[in-house]
This record gives C-alpha cells, sequence and structure tokens, in this order.
C-alpha cells in the first residue's frame, strides 16, 4: 500500500525518500492494526450488526475508529502521484507502469480478501484507482483538486460511503503533489501548525455528534467519516509540527521502518492476529481494549524489530519488492 535525520534517504526510484511521508504512514499503520485488531480475530462475526459501544472500548471509537484509513488514503494518492513523475522521466508510457502496479496490487488485495480477512482495503484501495485515480491523471490539475472535496461532500452526505471517500482522499493526496505541497513538506511548519488546530476546533463538535449517534441511527456513518476525517487531520499536521523538532530522530526511528514496509507488514499482520486469536481462543466478549492494545504492541514490536533488521541489507522490505519487479517489469 503506498502509503512514505535531517538528510532523507534514496527514494526507490532514484528521487530521494520523503521521511515525513514514511513517519505518518507508519504512524498510521500502527492506527489500522489498533482498529482491525477485533474484526481480524473474528472474522466470522465481521459483517454482524454494530453493538453499542462499552465504557472499555468507548475510547477506541473516540480515538481509533475510522481515523486512520483516511491517512493512508491520502498517502496512497500522494504516492500514486510521485510514481506518474518518476515514471514519465524513465520511461515513454509511464500509466503503463501505474496500470500494471494497480492490477498486481487488486491481486494482492483478494487474495488477502478471499484467504485471510473480508475486511481487506487493498482491492478496494486498487479498483478505486483504476476507475478513479488513473483516468485522473489526464486531466488538469485544479480539476483533480477541485473533485476532490466534491467526492469527499458526497460520501458524507451518503452516510460516509466508502468508495467515495477513497475517491476524494485519493484525488486530493495526487493534487497536493501535483501543486508540490508534497515536495515541500519537509520544510513546513507553519501550515500544519496552524491547520491542526483549526481540526481539532472542528473536530470537537463532530465527536459531540458522532457520541451521540447509536450504530443504526442514519447519521452515524456520517458522524464517524466527519470526525474520522478531522481527527485524521489533527494527527497528520502533529506529527509534521513533531517532525520539525528534536524529536525528529526519535519519531523517524519509530515510525520511518514500519511505513517504509507498509504493505508487508499490513498483510503480515492479518497472520498474526488470526494466529494470536487461534492461540488465544476468546470469545469476541473477552477482546477487551487491553487486550486489543496489547495484541497490537506485540506485533509492532516484532514488526518492528523485522523491519529495521531487514531494511539495514536492503533497500525494500519483501512485499514491496516483489510489487515493484512486477510493476516496472524488470528485477529491482
Amino acid at each position: 500500500m503506498e502509503a512514505p535525520t535531517t538528510t532523507p534517504t534514496e527514494h526507490a526510484t532514484g528521487r530521494e525518500r520523503i521521511t515525513a511521508l514514511d513517519v505518518v504512514r507508519g504512524f498510521a499503520l500502527c492506527g489500522i492494526l489498533l482498529a482491525n485488531v477485533k474484526p481480524i480475530a473474528h472474522t466470522g462475526d465481521l459483517w454482524r450488526a454494530a453493538e453499542p459501544a462499552t465504557p472499555d472500548d468507548a475510547w477506541m471509537g473516540l480515538l481509533v475508529e475510522q481515523r486512520f484509513f483516511p491517512i493512508f488514503s491520502l498517502l496512497f494518492g500522494v504516492g500514486f502521484s510521485l510514481l506518474l513523475e518518476s515514471a514519465a522521466a524513465r520511461v515513454a508510457r509511464p500509466r503503463v507502469i501505474l496500470l500494471r502496479r494497480l492490477l498486481v496490487l487488486l491481486a494482492a488485495g483478494l487474495a488477502h480478501f478471499l484467504l485471510l480477512w473480508p475486511g481487506d482495503i487493498l482491492s478496494t484501495y486498487a479498483v478505486v484507482g483504476l476507475v478513479i485515480l488513473l483516468p485522473s491523471t489526464w486531466l488538469p490539475r485544479r480539476v483533480v483538486a477541485g473533485l476532490a472535496p466534491v467526492l469527499v461532500a458526497v460520501s458524507l452526505f451518503l452516510g460516509g460511503e466508502r468508495f467515495t471517500l477513497v475517491a476524494g482522499l485519493f484525488l486530493l493526496g495526487s493534487a497536493l503533489t501535483r501543486y508540490g505541497v508534497t515536495a515541500r513538506i519537509e520544510r513546513s511548519t507553519r501550515v500544519p501548525a496552524l491547520l491542526g488546530p483549526a481540526f481539532a476546533v472542528a473536530a470537537a463538535p463532530a465527536l459531540w455528534w458522532s457520541t451521540g449517534q447509536e450504530g443504526g441511527d442514519p447519521g452515524f456513518g456520517r458522524a464517524l467519516a466527519l470526525s474520522g476525517l478531522l481527527l485524521a487531520g489533527v494527527y497528520v499536521c502533529a506529527l509534521l509540527v513533531l517532525l520539525r523538532t528534536p524529536l525528529r530522530p526519535a519519531l523517524r526511528a519509530v515510525f520511518a521502518p514500519l511505513g517504509r514496509m507498509a504493505l508487508t507488514n499490513y498483510l503480515t499482520a492479518t497472520v498474526l492476529v488470526l494466529l494470536a486469536a487461534r492461540l488465544c481462543g476468546c470469545s469476541p466478549e473477552a477482546w477487551s481494549s487491553a487486550r486489543v492494545v496489547a495484541t497490537s504492541a506485540v506485533i509492532l514490536a516484532v514488526q518492528w524489530l523485522w523491519s529495521v533488521l531487514w531494511l539495514r541489507t536492503h533497500r525494500y522490505g519483501p512485499l514491496e519488492w516483489l510489487w515493484r519487479w512486477a510493476t516496472w517489469g524488470r528485477r529491482p
């Protein structure tokens, strides 16, 4: 999933990696795992009706649910346009490269969906990429930037409909790259410092609205999606500001390895959660927030160590390497 010290490391395509993207992606990966542990552990119960939150898991709904996949979606659009820029400088038909990349992602997502967990997001990303993101590369950037908020607004009107929301966030990420915002992300402090509090102020009534809704209410999905978008904005802005402080080396050390191997870690997390659930053998009711956090912490610790050791001797994660090979049609 396209998901990305002072000296940036070299990017796979020859450009320098943008450390802030790796950090934000790794941070989002942690949140995605927190949100997914319980559904993955009880895959057979995935499609059952949502139950009212208990005091034990209410904070998960407040801070975690629907708060991190918008970050991943935005980063996918960013990474897609970065790849288009790199491919355009290297091959005569860069969109063929992007098409192959999306088709391989679709195959991986369908395998994940059919073999492991029906909550897979990769297949959704691939379909939205094929239907919306790839065709948008022929559109002027101002049109892409204008369509992004329209699609997000339509999604909210429809109660947080995910396909349209992902499409809007993809286009937003693509527009940020095409307008040069992504290239300046490492040098900007004032913009996220101003946007972060604004998102927080807007998120407060949205959170109040979402806590007043029941799972079956028509406005529940709309409130959850809106509060999720706003809190995602708060999280990203806070990270970007912190990356301009002495905390940067620590944030880079903790989150960048996870972010650089986001596809590998996302898919292997499903296997590890299913294994933990099999060993635990607990009923759905026994999966308290404490158990979810503990399980996530152990899995993330294993993945972080694995990522750090792997990246010492390899430029890409194992699945990232295979994805790149299939994308470019030659061995990296």
